[in-house]
């Protein structure tokens, strides 16, 4: 149990060399904003009259991973939320969260799966508080995302790729 609990402290490269590991390593070098937007079409209309409106929430989310540097990966997460009532958009906002990970020593389907399930994981808590920070400067009740799984996403993406008959993303270009 106490090597477990010493393990389970160490950061990425070190809990992979204590598992035998040496030459692997998963470290978040960093977390920023790349791109934020928010859109309230029918301000300041929305504010006044009716307050009876049903919101209708879509949610979008997409992924994209660029190859940088010694094993380094900058992978971004957009997500974009429109609400609309009676088929107007009251509000739309997207924000494109990116982090920039350390990925050494992994083959090209580790790589690829954890650019599609680690990294998004650790970036969603992020975009999440981002745009529930912008709903509530827009003036609007506070928008609170449900988490996403994001290893079903992949798992789902990975099934569409290959009934397409295209090869599984290795990776990023």
């Amino acid at each position: 149990m106490a090597e477990e609990d010493t393990a389970a402290a160490k950061t990425g490269g070190e809990a992979a060399a204590a598992q035998g590991n040496p030459d692997q390593a998963f470290r978040i070098h960093k977390v920023y904003v790349k791109d934020v937007s928010f859109e309230s079409p029918l301000a300041p209309k929305v504010f006044v009259g009716n307050q009876n409106w049903q919101p209708q929430v879509s949610l979008q989310i997409n992924t994209e991973s660029l190859q940088m540097e010694n094993d380094l990966v900058e992978t971004t997460l957009n997500v974009q939320v429109t609400v609309k009532s009676e088929e107007k958009t009251i509000y739309l906002v997207e924000v494109k969260q990116a982090g920039i990970f350390l990925l050494k020593g992994f083959e090209n389907a580790q790589k690829a799966h954890m650019m599609g399930t680690f990294c998004p994981n650790i970036l969603f808590p992020f975009a999440r508080e981002e745009i529930s920070a912008l709903v509530a400067k827009g003036g609007f009740p506070q928008l609170l995302l449900e988490p996403v799984n994001f290893e079903a996403l992949y798992q789902q993406h990975l099934q569409q790729a290959k009934q397409q008959n295209a090869p599984a993303p290795e990776t990023p270009q």
